[in-house]
């Protein structure tokens, strides 16, 4: 195993930080790293909003569901698909860009994810931490109006970053027989892998919570997905120039 592939084995998301702030060398370098991640076609559709002021670190946590780390972090980057530099360039051409389409949403999305992965690993590379915030899409239009998100872009995740103020456990995966097929996909263990994993969490949440939560990852999903999740992002996204032909 190489120095790579054991940063990669070994993510946690943490969140408690340090009160260091990171370098200026250390931003650039985890822009740039974020920078050179596969882009379908060099479209290069994302941006990202480094976020340092107190104050809009507080409002976005707040907005995030009052997530005390994003305002703990020293450093707090908002990943944003963008379409609407594409479309910029387009103008220079003098020409129409037709970005009603479900693919080009697709691939915004695609690009700005993979562009903050390499971040992430480039971050955990320099000894920092992270942990990816889903919860800025609770309120994404008070965010979007907060950073000046301009029509045609719109705010994906956000991530914090930081030196770490805590040492978690690596958390349990599913074994690789449950997401890895080979030549085709093979439905007929699916149940037998859950059920295998969901003791592994079962020990794993006991372990976490000195014995205070007993649960399981079926149980967990099953919560998670039993109802409605953000059903505002369509009519955000519609409102910010995403309408799908």
């Amino acid at each position: 195993m190489n120095s790579t592939i054991n940063l990669l084995q070994r993510h946690r998301s943490i969140r408690r930080y340090q009160s260091r702030p990171l370098t200026s060398e250390q931003i650039e370098n985890i822009i740039r790293s974020a920078q050179m991640a596969s882009t379908s076609s060099n479209v290069q559709a994302y941006s990202v909003i480094g976020v340092t002021d107190p104050e809009i670190k507080k409002k976005l946590s707040v907005f995030a569901g009052n997530q005390a780390y994003i305002e703990q972090c020293p450093f707090f980057l908002v990943w944003c698909a963008d379409l609407y530099r594409l479309r910029e360039a387009c103008y220079i051409q003098n020409s129409k860009m037709v970005h009603e389409t479900v693919e080009n949403f697709i691939v915004a999305t695609v690009d700005v994810t993979l562009a903050a992965q390499n971040a992430a690993i480039a971050a955990e590379s320099m000894g920092l931490g992270i942990v990816y915030i889903g919860g800025i899409r609770n309120n994404p239009e008070k965010v979007s109006k907060l950073l000046n998100i301009p029509e045609l872009v719109y705010p994906v995740f956000g991530m914090c970053v930081g030196y770490p103020d805590q040492d978690p456990a690596i958390r349990p995966r599913l074994e690789m027989k449950a997401i890895y097929h080979e030549n085709t996909y093979h439905t007929e263990d699916i149940t037998g892998h859950i059920k295998k994993y969901d003791e592994v969490m079962h020990q794993y949440y006991l372990e976490r919570t000195n014995g205070k939560r007993s649960t399981t990852w079926s149980q967990e999903m099953a919560a998670k997905f039993k109802q409605p999740s953000r059903s505002h992002m369509r009519s955000f996204l519609n409102d910010q120039g995403f309408r799908f032909e």
